[in-house]
């Protein structure tokens, strides 16, 4: 079983979502992500705790090579990969870099206006944009402080 399916079952098995992995350049360190979408106050220290010594177990188990394994919360400023999550953070500020450049402009930032049918709308300062959902290299929320 490859590392990326290892996480993913083993993250939701407990209840969570797995939201982003991040390998160190030699794979030595590895960062994981999650989330409890359901709950209003998010990831707490007990959380990580928990999906640390579930991982660090199975990973023994699997024979997965590393030096350290560290377990977050996404932040504020978090990562939106799956369509479910543009769904989900319709309303908040994002900002998205493209694959292949739109109208010769690979970044946007703007008000997210949700996804359907495979296309991401965005709201910018001055019109309204729709985006391919398979053309998005990397979306992050960006953070409002009033």
């Amino acid at each position: 079983m490859d590392l990326n399916t290892l996480l993913e079952t083993t993250v939701t098995g407990l209840g969570y979502e797995l939201v982003d992995i991040e390998l160190s350049p030699r794979g030595r360190t590895i960062r994981v992500f999650i989330d409890a979408p359901g709950r209003e106050n998010g990831i707490d220290v007990e959380d990580c705790a928990k999906v640390s010594n579930q991982l660090s177990r199975v990973f023994e188990v699997e024979n997965i090579d590393y030096d350290r394994l560290e377990i977050s919360s996404p932040g504020m400023d978090r990562v939106v990969r799956k369509e479910a999550d543009f769904e989900r953070f319709a309303g908040q500020d994002i900002q998205i870099k493209l694959r292949i450049p739109q109208n010769n402009r690979r970044n946007f930032q703007g008000e997210l206006l949700g996804c359907k049918d495979g296309k991401v709308g965005l709201r910018l300062e001055k019109e309204d944009v729709e985006l391919e959902f398979n053309n998005i290299e990397k979306a992050r929320l960006v953070p409002r402080f009033d």
